[in-house]
């Protein structure tokens, strides 16, 4: 299970992002993915999560997330975003996306390997 992330950059504190994560060879829509990220120093943490299709497409997101980033699906583009708005300097950090199983606190079992992830850098 291969999954690729994109759309991250450069951008001032209070800009938005929009980050893209695009399955090869699979079908999204059949997994659990979360987005995850690391900061310099840091350890990976979960930022936000979105189950199955099928299971209805419940969402999660870390306290520090809420009201400011939004995740979805867009199954004919066999993609999942997600729209980071509001942005903070405590944002930076590289962002990753993963398939795993689905869990309210986004801490499923991974079920795909990590791929090189996006940067983001929020300057104040």
């Amino acid at each position: 299970v291969q999954l690729v992330e994109s759309g991250g950059g450069l951008v001032q504190a209070g800009g938005s992002l929009r980050l893209s994560c695009v399955a090869s060879g699979f079908t999204l829509d059949a997994y659990a993915i979360g987005w995850f990220r690391q900061a310099p120093g840091k350890e990976r943490e979960g930022v936000s999560c979105i189950s199955r299709s099928r299971s209805g497409g419940r969402t999660a997101y870390a306290d520090s997330v809420k009201g400011r980033f939004t995740i979805s699906r867009d199954s004919a583009k066999n993609t999942v975003f997600l729209q980071m708005n509001s942005l903070k300097p405590d944002d930076t950090g590289v962002y990753y996306c993963a398939a795993q199983t689905w869990d309210y606190s986004c801490s499923g079992q991974l079920l795909s390997s990590w791929g090189q992830g996006t940067q983001v850098t929020v300057s104040s």
